[in-house]
């Protein structure tokens, strides 16, 4: 199967093949026809299987061959995302698969001062890319008008859900057309996501590529059972001893990004925290500064991470298990191994995380890898800047060894 096959236009084919692509993934393969011939779509896939591509390709060609002059404040394709990156991501996947047709398309979220937003409308746009606060302040104030509009996108449908933004989703779809075409798409699709698509689309075809439990199977998954106060001295090490040369770290507060953050930065590792405190353009710094290999870490939350859609991602690092909604393990992993190269995910889990991780190898239906460490305690009290004297080194090496075995015989007997 090729792009060709899709029988998507020449414009398209040659943004396509400018990428280095050859081959359509599974959803793209699935989605896009459907998609051009019209109809409303309901796409399950986890993040990194090219589902950006799966409606940016078809909703283009669409748009080409109906054209229509840009009518001021209103746009034709309306595209919801849950986050300010994955938004921003989205209207560069527009610019980068149109870059051979002509159509003006702009991104819309907060954060930031809205006056080129503003501006952009007046001007007339063909696509709209937007999260849902910022579009529904607009809208307010008068400066979107979506009576014109043609196609809906929601992008990560249960991600909105999980962040409360369904009641402006609602609010926003209200104010739409009744003849439009829809598409929903989700990593997974709970009972209330599936209500709210069976309400606002029409006849939808279902494209389902990844079960909600599959995990991506290039992912080679290690867990490491430390003490909670050790976390930070074992990074370090990893960091150190082992090939991680691009690393995405999930904690589970924004303080704790910062905190890590500036520890590896203190310890000479170029990183970067990014969170949902940190303005726009400080997350949009940090994101460039990771992107082009200047930050050699990138520390975030899972709210903040969602739209972070890089392809050499080498390493994912659990600083913290996902306790509160284990099913985040699996869109954490995902960054990793994309476009079909290979990755790494390692989980650092402390006592009180166990349960979580019983949860997370159910979810996955396989138990992960347990990897031994010798890690010395004493480097995790110098990372925070305790001034205590490490113990013997004899009795540190026996602490050690006793530690790791009752860690591996407490986890093999649940």
């Amino acid at each position: 199967m090729t792009f060709r096959n899709l029988k998507l236009i020449e414009p398209l084919l040659e943004a396509v093949a400018k990428q280095g692509y050859t081959a359509p993934t599974p959803i793209q393969e699935q989605a896009i026809p459907h998609i051009l011939q019209g109809k409303d779509l309901i796409g399950i896939a986890q993040t990194g299987t090219g589902k950006t591509a799966a409606f940016v390709l078809p909703l283009l060609q669409l748009m080409s061959q109906s054209p229509r002059r840009t009518i001021p404040k209103s746009p034709r394709t309306l595209v919801l995302a849950p986050t300010r990156e994955l938004a921003a991501q989205i209207d560069e996947s527009f610019a980068t698969y149109g870059s051979f047709m002509r159509f003006r398309h702009t991104v819309m979220f907060g954060g930031v001062s809205q006056v080129h937003q503003v501006r952009a409308m007046s001007e007339g746009v063909d696509v709209l890319v937007a999260t849902p606060g910022r579009l529904l302040d607009l809208m307010n104030q008068g400066y979107v008008n979506l009576n014109h509009l043609e196609f809906l996108v929601l992008d990560e449908v249960d991600r909105m859900l999980d962040m409360g933004f369904i009641v402006d989703v609602k609010r926003i779809i209200s104010k739409l057309p009744t003849h439009r075409q829809s598409i929903f798409l989700s990593a997974t699709m709970p009972h209330s996501i599936s209500e709210l698509a069976n309400t606002l689309l029409r006849h939808p075809v279902r494209v389902e590529v990844a079960p909600q439990a599959t995990t991506v199977k290039l992912v080679q998954q290690k867990v490491l059972f430390v003490d909670e106060r050790n976390k930070t001295a074992i990074l370090l090490e990893l960091l150190r001893h082992e090939d991680l040369r691009c690393v995405l770290i999930f904690t589970r507060t924004k303080r704790r990004a910062n905190s890590v953050a500036e520890v590896l930065t203190a310890r000479g590792i170029r990183a970067e925290a990014i969170h949902g405190n940190k303005s726009q353009g400080q997350r949009t710094r940090a994101l460039e500064n990771f992107k082009s290999g200047h930050a050699r870490v990138l520390v975030a939350t899972d709210i903040a991470a969602r739209g972070i859609d890089i392809d050499d991602i080498s390493h994912v690092m659990n600083y913290d298990l996902p306790v509160d909604q284990v099913d985040y393990y699996v869109h954490r992993i995902g960054r990793t191994a994309r476009a079909g190269a290979k990755g790494t995910a390692y989980s650092l889990c402390a006592s009180h995380e166990r349960d979580a991780l019983r949860e997370i190898e159910s979810l996955i239906r396989m138990h992960i890898e347990v990897m031994s460490h010798s890690f010395h305690s004493n480097t995790a009290r110098d990372a925070v800047g305790a001034a205590a004297r490490p113990p013997p080194k004899q009795q540190r090496g026996q602490r050690r060894s006793n530690e790791n075995r009752q860690n591996r015989r407490q986890y093999r007997s649940r």
